[in-house]
């Protein structure tokens, strides 16, 4: 087992399954808009990157005039629908409690309103400090919110780990010279996060468990 002090939970596909909720709040925007809807499977495979690249892809390259539109339009939609559906994954809640004593951070590409309201909602306690896109520390792969994390809570970086569905996630963690973890059960794209040699790679929540002590 590999000792810790940190863990660095991403957050859909991570901690949460939260993918129905986004693609209703995306559909809504778009019918709002009178724009054509998009399948869930697409909705989907525009996550990881930001509010903002989920509705540039969303509405598409013809209808980039409308993308100021929509990010407001989706604000409210997201904002009255992101519980609906969304919750943490099986499992969730026992890692959680199983590392009651470590510390544990959120780092998110989610715009920070959305990760605070949903937080709140599923149990924001679990967590010493939480980051997200817009807090102005650049997206993953870009290092800055993990080293971030680590600079507020006094973690040195072989005692760290992050946890996360996406090549954002890994090569986010390779740049900032952390440990990380990715997992099978989210949204990321199997042989895309394999190819970026993860240190481990685990298929359900329970695993990490019995990775970090």
């Amino acid at each position: 087992m590999h000792p810790v002090d940190l863990l660095i939970f991403d957050l859909d596909g991570t901690l949460i399954e939260s993918k129905w909720d986004i693609a209703n709040a995306v559909n809504l925007t778009l019918s709002e808009l009178g724009l054509p809807l998009r399948s869930q499977e697409e909705i989907f495979s525009f996550v990881g990157d930001g509010v903002k690249r989920l509705l540039r892809l969303s509405v598409g390259e013809d209808n980039l005039d409308r993308y100021n539109e929509a990010l407001r339009v989706f604000r409210g939609h997201y904002l009255a629908h992101c519980l609906d559906c969304t919750a943490f994954y099986p499992g969730i809640d026992a890692v959680l409690t199983h590392f009651e004593r470590k510390h544990k951070a959120v780092a998110t590409n989610k715009s920070l309103e959305y990760t605070t309201k949903i937080l709140d909602g599923l149990g924001r306690h679990h967590f010493a400090y939480v980051v997200g896109g817009d807090n102005g520390f650049g997206l993953k792969p870009d290092p800055g919110m993990l080293l971030h994390i680590l600079e507020k809570l006094g973690v040195e970086k072989d005692r760290a780990v992050l946890i996360g569905d996406s090549t954002n996630d890994i090569n986010g963690a390779h740049n900032a010279g952390i440990k990380v973890c990715a997992v099978g059960y989210g949204m990321g794209n199997r042989e895309k996060m394999r190819a970026c040699q993860p240190d481990w790679f685990i298929e359900h929540p329970h695993e990490l468990m019995d990775l970090f002590v």
